[in-house]
């Protein structure tokens, strides 16, 4: 039954509540959170020493066996036989000085990180609910897999979820950031993904360079909405008899709170006055004028402000989310040659905005404090098909680059590459197509990152429920102690 007041003293209150619920929601929607109250700062042991872990994600599935290609000869011709046109000549490739692998040709940019010791390929990663031979595969009920392998959506899903299932509501970064009681949620640059997602926040999303990161229609220094947003914060500071209506109002004056003292770091583009020389120097290879000619650079290059005003973001732990779309490559992969065409595009900004990163980490002083990682949806076919691209598979390559990574070496197993063989899912002649079974897991991978980032074995478990599925083997050995 509905209840229909008449007296004034409600129907103030209804107003009143009313009005907060229509205001509040353009900051609440512009900062991209469900719960801001998450970003209340918090009190951080001064022992503590800052750390960020910076998540890449490449949307749409890298091809991983053209990123990280091995360089001795009996692998590169087994390699070169079955790619046929999409085949790196073993000359082209970026060297990986002191291992058997190379990079794309196009990664050139990244042989500085190489030769610091800051850069490691991790090989055959992916979703997983326990360690898992051919043999399992083949035998296994559905419910022992991964949900709906070779599917975009569900594996995106899992990689930022962790484990093998597709109804995991929250990511491993959200997750880590309740766990370990940061005091922002995770950071993204890239949009409102999945991993950033707890049980109680949603990630706290910002703009590009140049943007208005606040109170959209109520930032600029005109009288009228100077006045209109006085009396909001007026409205938001009154006390609230009613629960609900009071948490509301404590998201409200969060978020005015986050928005006036990220808001002016959020929006310094390159030379502005204010920013930081530092960065500038290290991201002018992508710099032009005030922009940064790269969707990936630009967000590298907001990631890199906030790591140097760290202080001003707060915690001494913080994860980033940037992303890089375009790598679902079904057709013309390399558009005629094997230096040029979309992946070739894709890999080239990837290496420039990783090495523009790094530059600046180390012109910080905190290269040591800062890891990126790439994550991305699956692998890709290690045969080609008949569009001169490659289709979805399954296990992939990373790379991990920072001065804490115990670099200058690979890690993880590189498939065996036989069409059929022990690490191809297919058994029959119509499904050898390559789609590698992961070595190893999402899990083991974000909980080596965990681990440095100051995760406790407890923590892990909790952040990570299948990592206990794979015994003593949680961490990969990539990052330093």
């Amino acid at each position: 039954m509905h209840h229909h007041p008449t007296d004034p003293l409600t129907a103030l209150l209804l107003d009143r509540r009313r009005w907060l619920r229509l205001a509040g929601g353009s900051l609440a929607g512009a900062l991209g959170m469900g719960t801001l109250s998450a970003l209340a700062p918090r009190v951080a042991s001064a022992q503590e020493a800052y750390k960020a872990l910076v998540c890449v994600f490449l949307l749409g599935g890298n091809d991983g066996l053209n990123m990280v290609v091995p360089t001795d000869l009996t692998r590169h011709d087994l390699y070169a036989a079955v790619r046929g046109a999409l085949a790196l000549p073993r000359g082209s490739l970026a060297s990986l000085t002191g291992t058997d692998y190379g990079l794309h040709p196009s990664m050139a940019a990244l042989a500085t990180a190489w030769t610091d010791g800051a850069l490691a390929p991790v090989f055959n990663l992916g979703p997983l609910r326990a360690p898992l031979t051919k043999a399992q595969y083949l035998a296994a009920a559905e419910s022992a897999l991964p949900d709906n392998l070779f599917s975009h959506s569900d594996q995106q899903l899992l990689w930022e979820a962790g484990g093998g299932s597709s109804v995991e509501r929250t990511g491993w970064g959200g997750r880590a950031a309740a766990t370990l009681g940061t005091a922002n949620p995770v950071i993204s640059v890239g949009g409102n993904g999945h991993f950033g997602l707890s049980d109680l926040t949603s990630p706290l999303v910002l703009p590009e360079p140049g943007s208005t990161f606040g109170l959209y229609g109520y930032d600029g220094n005109w009288s009228p909405d100077l006045a209109r947003r006085s009396a909001l914060a007026a409205l938001y500071a009154q006390p609230q008899s009613d629960t609900l209506v009071e948490a509301f109002a404590s998201q409200q004056r969060d978020a005015f709170a986050v928005a006036d003292r990220l808001g002016p770091l959020v929006e310094l583009r390159p030379g502005d006055p204010g920013s930081s020389s530092v960065i500038d120097a290290a991201f002018a290879p992508l710099i032009d004028n005030h922009d940064i000619a790269s969707p990936l650079g630009t967000q590298l290059y907001q990631v890199a402000k906030l790591v140097w005003q760290n202080a001003t973001v707060r915690g001494n732990r913080q994860l980033f989310l940037a992303t890089q779309g375009g790598y679902d490559t079904h057709s013309d992969q390399i558009a005629g040659d094997a230096m040029g065409g979309s992946h070739a595009d894709l890999l080239q900004e990837l290496a420039q905005a990783m090495a523009c990163f790094h530059a600046a980490m180390k012109g910080l002083g905190l290269s040591d404090r800062v890891t990126l990682f790439t994550q991305s949806d699956f692998g890709r076919t290690f045969a080609p098909n008949s569009s001169r691209g490659t289709d979805h598979a399954w296990g992939n390559h990373q790379l991990v680059l920072g001065a804490a990574v115990q670099g200058g070496l690979t890690y993880g197993t590189y498939p065996e590459l036989v069409l059929a063989g022990p690490s191809d899912v297919g058994d029959n002649e119509w499904d050898m197509h390559g789609r590698w079974i992961p070595s190893h897991s999402v899990d083991q991978y974000a909980a080596t990152l965990l681990s440095w980032f100051g995760a406790t074995s407890a923590q892990l478990d909790t952040i990570l429920p299948n990592l206990a599925n794979f015994g003593s083997v949680r961490n990969l050995g990539f990052m330093q102690a």
